[in-house]
């Protein structure tokens, strides 16, 4: 069949399988296991069935042998979609508590295991800088502490979304392959670190015309469990651009669920280019190898296409910035409200749009899109607009709608945002359904019951 080449993990990552029992790699990637999707596929896929005498016992080893028995613990207000490798996102009903994610209630979204054995117990930790140009590969190592005291450190408040942020809107239109993320795989946080454009600079590339002279296109990074990411180089140069590698979120060291020691924080951009457990960066003239960065998993394909049978993946642009986005986090969908007319509706939300574009206007209509009400843009509006990497949140009073004197039972509530660019939301899922489920900012609605208490 064609599925090793179509394997969502990479066929690379498969074919260490190869003759094997599965069962090790799904204790790695346990998002297979009573997943309805990967039962389908393995259903034309299956020749036969174990002998129950040959597997008596197998349950007790993998417990035994669980490579996420040392997990840190996930706060148990946070909505969780896989256990392992955790897969947890934000209530709506704490979404808004305050403008900076506390760290216990930051969004999770793990590939793996954290590497737990790699990030503690260790008398030096450190990061490996490298530069891989035209076959020749050299090397540099700076400890922990070279990083705090021999650079300046510099601070970012930046939100991070995943790019499967709002999935489960895409699949009401058809199924997507991922995690029905709901609105909460977003959080805010003030990191601090050291600039990478200093450390760039410290490795020798002194800017721009230099790297381009150099051959250097792509800032690779490589995290303790096996994950790898880039960016472009430009972002990497960009002074305004404000790429960190942080060691301290919220004031405190990076939790070990967060990324302790260093994480690369590139505000403005997807999620999972903020690689975790930092363990090396390198420059190239080529993008990381991996399935994240080259595979399917973090490209957008065109709703026509249904698999990728006949799909040129290397092809296609991997995810960077992200579109504009706006979410309605209060009232939530099925809320039911007691109201009595000549009230207002309080409405809130969050929006943010990636590239540092700040959000000069979000718009919210309780009739379905026909009439709008302008709304108050609270914390984060202060931001400069063009180096806007935290989200922004906003609140809106529209009176109680009443016809021939009667209350609405049923109000759809929709909401949708502006950057700086003037990029604006589409207006269905529709148009932008794809595949993985990636990038979902179409308007976005609630549908609220309300209940006439005059």
């Amino acid at each position: 069949t064609e599925f090793v080449q179509n394997h969502p993990g990479g066929a690379s990552k498969i074919m260490l399988a190869a003759g094997k029992s599965v069962e090790p790699f799904w204790q790695i990637y346990q998002q297979h296991l009573g997943n309805p999707a990967v039962q389908e596929i393995l259903g034309d896929l299956q020749i036969g069935w174990l002998d129950p005498k040959d597997v008596a016992g197998m349950e007790l080893d993998l417990d035994r042998n669980d490579p996420y028995a040392r997990e840190p613990k996930t706060h148990p207000a946070l909505s969780v979609h896989y256990a392992k490798p955790v897969n947890a996102e934000i209530p709506p009903s704490l979404l808004m508590d305050s403008w900076i994610t506390p760290n216990d209630l930051w969004y999770v979204r793990h590939h793996h295991p954290v590497p737990v054995e790699h990030i503690e117990g260790r008398d030096k930790l450190s990061l490996e800088l490298g530069v891989s140009l035209g076959g020749s590969h050299t090397t540099q190592v700076l400890s922990l502490q070279d990083l705090k005291e021999k650079f300046e450190k510099k601070k970012v408040v930046a939100t991070m979304q995943c790019g499967g942020n709002r999935r489960g809107g895409l699949n009401g239109v058809d199924d997507t392959k991922g995690t029905s993320w709901d609105v909460g795989a977003i959080s805010n946080a003030e990191w601090a670190g050291v600039s990478l454009l200093e450390l760039l600079r410290h490795m020798g590339v002194e800017g721009p015309e230099d790297a381009e002279k150099k051959g250097i296109k792509h800032v690779q990074f490589e995290s303790h469990d096996g994950m790898t990411a880039s960016i472009p180089i430009e972002k990497a140069l960009n002074p305004y651009g404000d790429t960190i590698i942080a060691y301290e979120m919220n004031g405190v060291d990076i939790p070990k669920k967060n990324g302790y020691p260093l994480r690369a924080i590139v505000p403005g951009v997807v999620g999972v280019r903020n690689v975790k457990w930092l363990k090396s960066i390198t420059l190239s003239s080529e993008e990381a190898e991996g399935p994240w960065q080259r595979g399917m998993n973090y490209k957008v394909f065109s709703p026509s296409v249904k698999d990728l049978n006949s799909v040129d993946i290397a092809s296609v642009p991997t995810i960077q910035e992200q579109p504009v986005q706006s979410v309605i986090v209060s009232p939530q969908d099925g809320e039911t409200l007691e109201v009595v007319p000549e009230e207002e509706l309080e409405i809130k939300g969050y929006s943010w749009s990636g590239g540092g574009r700040g959000v000069i206007r979000v718009d919210v209509s309780i009739d379905s899109g026909k009439s709008w009400h302008t709304a108050t843009l609270k914390e984060g509006s202060e931001q400069n607009p063009m180096r806007a990497w935290a989200w922004t949140f906003w609140e809106v009073s529209i009176p109680v709608p009443v016809s021939q004197g009667k209350v609405a039972t049923k109000v759809d509530i929709c909401c949708k945002a502006t950057d700086y660019a003037h990029n604006c939301q589409p207006e269905t899922p529709d148009s932008i359904w794809n595949l993985r489920g990636l990038n979902n900012n179409s308007w976005h609605h609630v549908n609220v019951n309300l209940d006439d208490v005059s």
